[in-house]
């Protein structure tokens, strides 16, 4: 897939790792949370918030954004890519993550940021922003995901109605008996101890999911979904907060947007998103009178399809004019 209109390649400024969960031992945990800086160190800050959950941020998500001008921010989430210990799901919760980045924050010395963040990503950005509006100048979301039990019955079973076969592939993974309960399958499965039981079952997830990202076939999204190392974090972590409601409050993001409706908003949606069907962006602009909602009529879910990764340049940039 081209990807000429991304900023050009670029490496960190300043890397690290934060410990931000030091209890080990039997129980598990012990997270140390990786992050990096790339572009203007004394630029606009950014912070770049990645899917899944679990899914870890890539070398390509530094080239959102102009490095003349953004001092950007990137993590990796607990149990996610470069983070450790990959996969663990000990005191891994939505409240977690949202502690964590306000500890990168304090450790950085920053006092505000815009936040970028898509699909699971929009989640988290939501999340953290309703927590700490105060240390939040905007965001820009892409393929909304609100977290409600609907989408996840979707992921789950409703993307088979125009994915059927990628689906079929997915169930057709877990034996007939185990079929009528597939999350808690899934769930089994990928947190078994043995690499034998847990790593197909993290590439049948992954596969899926990489599978119905793109409005047109990607042999590159699908390849990259697939690779052991990110395959096991995404299903493992996604999964575990599919059980768990993703771990938000009773009344949903939505119910708390008033704490936020005076921050400026970017929403870039694809029409065809079939991972995060369009109706959750319009439902949270419906929530948002001061975001700006855009619908791509050429565009599924991935970042990295044309038409969105145009859009959500452009919008980094409005925020950059009006910052």
């Amino acid at each position: 897939m081209p990807r000429g209109d991304l900023f050009p390649e670029i490496g960190p400024f300043q890397t690290g790792y934060l410990p931000v969960d030091p209890v080990s031992g039997a129980a598990g945990g012990g997270h140390v949370m990786y992050w990096e800086q790339v572009g203007q160190p004394n630029g606009r800050t950014v912070l770049f918030l990645h899917g899944g959950p679990g899914a870890g941020a890539g070398v390509v998500h530094r080239r959102f954004f102009d490095p003349q001008f953004w001092r950007v921010v990137i993590f990796d989430q607990r149990g996610s890519g470069r983070s450790r210990p990959l996969g663990e799901l000990t005191r891994n919760t939505t409240p977690d993550l949202v502690e964590d980045i306000e500890k990168l924050r304090k450790h950085l010395g920053i006092e505000r940021w815009l936040l970028f963040g898509g699909s699971w990503g929009s989640t988290l950005a939501l999340a953290y922003a309703q927590a700490y509006p105060g240390h939040v100048t905007g965001l820009v979301l892409r393929g909304v995901f609100l977290g409600r039990r609907c989408e996840v019955e979707w992921f789950m079973h409703g993307m088979r109605l125009i994915f059927p076969d990628a689906h079929a592939a997915f169930r057709d993974f877990l034996p007939a008996t185990e079929r009528s309960d597939m999350l808690g399958s899934y769930m089994r499965r990928l947190t078994d101890s043995d690499p034998a039981i847990h790593l197909p079952a993290a590439r049948a997830w992954s596969t899926y999911e990489g599978s119905c990202s793109t409005l047109l076939p990607s042999p590159e999204t699908v390849s990259s979904f697939a690779e052991d190392r990110t395959a096991l974090g995404l299903a493992r972590i996604e999964a575990h907060y599919f059980v768990h409601d993703l771990f938000l409050p009773p009344e949903g993001l939505l119910g708390r947007m008033g704490r936020i409706a005076h921050l400026p908003g970017e929403i870039i949606q694809g029409r065809y998103d079939m991972v995060c069907p369009c109706i959750s962006a319009f439902d949270l602009a419906a929530q948002w009178p001061s975001a700006k909602l855009t619908v791509l009529p050429d565009a599924g879910h991935s970042a990295l399809e044309p038409s969105i990764r145009r859009s959500l340049i452009a919008a980094v940039e409005r925020f950059r004019a009006e910052l």
